[in-house]
């Protein structure tokens, strides 16, 4: 690496460590670190220092050992489904910094346009998420799983996307993911889409609320990469 280039590097990693100080210093005084557990802390400051906002760190919610199981399985090379292509270039490069992991998006397998007649439900997010479960180890149709590994879902955008993720998991048609990250951004279809998450039993990581997006899935998921990394070296 160039001097420059190393430089930059070091000027950077000072600017993230007093970012996290402050965050740390605008969230301590609320209490909201108790009981949480080294990753959890860490992957709650990642997502208020990647949202700019100290007001989303209370809406993070997640099921029990969710880090660790999630982190556990990005470290066996888990496939990582995203639902959008702005997600998969985010967390593509620490992916292929510490375990190879294949990043794919569920638009890889939507069809150019919904089919006419289809219910307002149906989406090409949707769709898409019900073909590359399929692809990626589902057994909808009876065949044998295609990849054995496990799979990580990301969802920052599309909650019918999500819906068709539970729908299929409860119906037995596709196995449950090791990690759902749902945290899909807007005001329709979404509250109700991180309610089921809730309920549905998955291991998950959420945001309430209608906040959400892109950016803020990829930075857990990129967090769970950089700790199972570091822990495995």
């Amino acid at each position: 690496m160039a001097q420059s280039e190393t430089s930059q590097h070091w000027i950077d990693h000072l600017i993230f460590s007093e970012s996290v100080r402050r965050i740390r210093a605008w969230l301590e005084p609320s209490g909201i670190y108790q009981g949480l557990s080294p990753l959890e802390q860490e992957l709650l400051e990642r997502l208020v220092h990647s949202s700019g906002d100290v007001e989303v760190a209370p809406l993070v919610a997640w099921s029990p050992q969710a880090c660790v199981t999630g982190a556990a399985a990005l470290a066996q090379g888990a496939v990582i489904l995203t639902d959008t292509a702005m997600a998969a270039a985010a967390v593509g490069p620490m992916a292929r910094r510490t375990f190879a992991n294949p990043v794919h998006t569920l638009l890889e397998w939507a069809p150019p346009t919904v089919p006419e007649g289809a219910p307002a439900s149906e989406t090409r997010s949707s769709l898409g998420m019900a073909a590359a479960l399929k692809a990626l180890g589902g057994q909808s149709l009876g065949g044998e799983a295609q990849d054995a590994r496990p799979l990580v879902v990301l969802i920052g955008s599309a909650p019918t996307a999500l819906e068709t993720l539970l729908d299929l998991v409860a119906a037995g048609s596709c196995p449950a993911p090791a990690l759902v990250i749902g945290m899909p951004v807007g005001f329709v279809g979404v509250a109700e889409s991180k309610r089921h998450l809730a309920e549905s039993g998955l291991v998950h990581l959420r945001l309430e609320g209608p906040k959400g997006g892109a950016g803020l899935v990829a930075a857990a998921c990129n967090a769970l990469l950089r700790r199972a990394w570091l822990e495995a070296a």
